[in-house]
């Protein structure tokens, strides 16, 4: 057999057995944080060129190793990345909350446009409840919620709050999320693990008198995850009415309670949970079906004392209760002690994740860390875990209907004209081998390519990683990743 290029010259044989363990249906993604800087812009001041030019890096990068979405923080303090009727514009963007950018441009659809231009998805990454970032330090627009209602907010260490148990504040928040999904072509909305803040030793979170006023005979702990439990439904709803395709996703802390506290709960010593601490009850939301993905946030290693990597990871395996599980890998620990110091904790994590089929991908945190290349996990992914590309697994919930399969044109020149004629829209064409005289099963067919286009696209066989005895099939990809019957090429 013929030798290929892929990658470093693997050959046929070596493709096939490498595809066993590399999963056709995955998601992959990675956040990219921009509260204080964290990963984009990279400073407060760049001018327009340098933000779009950064941006398109960080896409180009994580496209390379294998990611197939990105979850970028476009609200990270009731500010925006976007041009907003009810919030200012991102002091993280500009420099002074409030500030535009100059020349002007939406910086939230130029980022949704060349990620999909890439074929990955773009999901917009809001924080529900925080309002100020730091009160010594952020800049506050005159047009900003906290000036117009400051009734709405509580203050808890050095940040400011909206009060979850306010029906306003409910109905706000939500009313953010409308407007991005009607406005925009993103592919899911994304909330992380802040709800009641993390608790500040010795300082009790000052909602007593709101407590009073609305608990309804409730007791406190059941009262602020009524709370959560209230916006987090609202929200769901209002994106099932807005716009169906959207998917809705939390990535909540690692931990939903410790087994000593709930014969349910994991088998942890977690200082701090969801459910005791944070209030989200995370399971409720998945139950109910008011979310579509978790992400659970399982930054310890393998072998961790008080929260184990392998015991959460089966645990939530258990606990997903049909949605789609993501698992939140924390890069950003790399050399932090002597387990992230080694270079296959990460590869090992992988590995882990990938023996549960209930799993279906990774997030990893964050983008700079991936960048920097930190123990060489971005080459591992590049060069072997992510080497192969994968499809992002369909919602059948939201959506189960498949396109209508392409119609293949061979030209004089040996390449061929691959059609979709279709009603549903569709965004790519992905392209399986199969060994030379084996019918299509999606077991044994090995994923090579997955090639952006709507309506038509040309491929050139002498082009491809696909050997000369293989036989090529082609399905088209809907928005909603379900696909089509494959097609043969001959």
């Amino acid at each position: 057999m013929k030798k290929i290029l892929f990658l470093f010259f693997i050959s046929h044989f070596s493709l096939f057995t490498f595809a066993q363990v590399s999963p056709k249906f995955e998601f992959r993604a990675v956040w990219i944080a921009t509260v204080d800087n964290i990963d984009w812009p990279s400073k407060k001041d760049l001018s327009v060129n340098e933000q779009k030019a950064e941006f398109i890096h960080l896409l180009d990068m994580h496209k390379q190793n294998g990611m197939n979405a990105v979850i970028v923080q476009v609200r990270p303090a009731a500010d925006a990345f976007y041009p907003s009727q009810y919030e200012p514009w991102s002091e993280f963007l500009t420099g002074k909350q409030g500030t535009p950018p100059y020349p002007y441009y939406d910086p939230l659809q130029f980022m949704i446009e060349e990620t999909h231009k890439r074929g990955m998805e773009f999901h917009a990454w809001l924080n529900p409840y925080r309002a100020v970032f730091n009160l010594k330090n952020s800049t506050i627009a005159s047009s900003h919620v906290t000036k117009i209602h400051p009734e709405w907010f509580l203050i808890y260490g050095d940040k400011k709050y909206f009060n979850p148990a306010l029906q306003e504040v409910r109905n706000y928040v939500t009313l953010i999320v409308k407007d991005i999904v009607t406005r925009y072509d993103v592919d899911g909305i994304h909330m992380d693990d802040y709800f009641y803040p993390y608790r500040i030793s010795g300082k009790e979170f000052p909602d007593e008198k709101t407590f009073r006023e609305y608990g309804r005979g409730l007791d406190k702990e059941t009262w602020r995850r009524s709370n959560c439990d209230s916006i987090i439904k609202q929200i769901s709803e209002t994106i099932r009415i807005n716009n169906a395709r959207v998917k809705f996703g939390i990535s909540p802390f690692g931990v939903w309670r410790n087994k000593d506290n709930d014969i349910n709960g994991s088998d942890t010593k977690a200082g701090q949970t969801n459910y005791d601490d944070l209030y989200a009850d995370i399971l409720l939301w998945l139950k109910k079906g008011w979310i579509d993905y978790v992400v659970p946030q399982l930054y310890w290693e393998k072998g961790h004392k008080l929260c184990d990597y392998n015991v959460l990871l089966d645990w939530w395996n258990k606990h997903s209760y049909g949605k789609h599980l993501y698992i939140g890998h924390g890069l950003y620990r790399a050399n932090s002690n002597a387990a992230w110091k080694d270079k296959n904790e990460i590869p090992n994590q992988i590995k882990d994740l990938r023996n549960y089929s209930t799993t279906q991908g990774s997030v990893f945190f964050s983008s700079k860390n991936l960048e920097r290349n930190q123990n060489g996990w971005a080459d591992s992914l590049r060069m072997n875990y992510y080497a192969l590309p994968a499809l992002i697994p369909s919602m059948p919930w939201i959506d189960s209907i498949a396109p209508a399969k392409p119609f293949i044109e061979k030209n004089k020149d040996q390449t061929f004209t691959i059609n979709y004629k279709g009603n549903k829209r569709i965004k790519a064409f992905a392209v399986f081998v199969i060994p030379d005289k084996v019918d299509f099963n999606m077991e044994l067919a090995t994923l090579i390519d997955i090639i952006i286009g709507d309506k038509q696209i040309i491929f050139d066989r002498n082009k491809s990683v696909a050997d000369e005895g293989d036989r090529i099939f082609v399905c088209a990809v809907d928005i909603n990743n379900n696909i089509s019957q494959a097609v043969e090429l001959k």
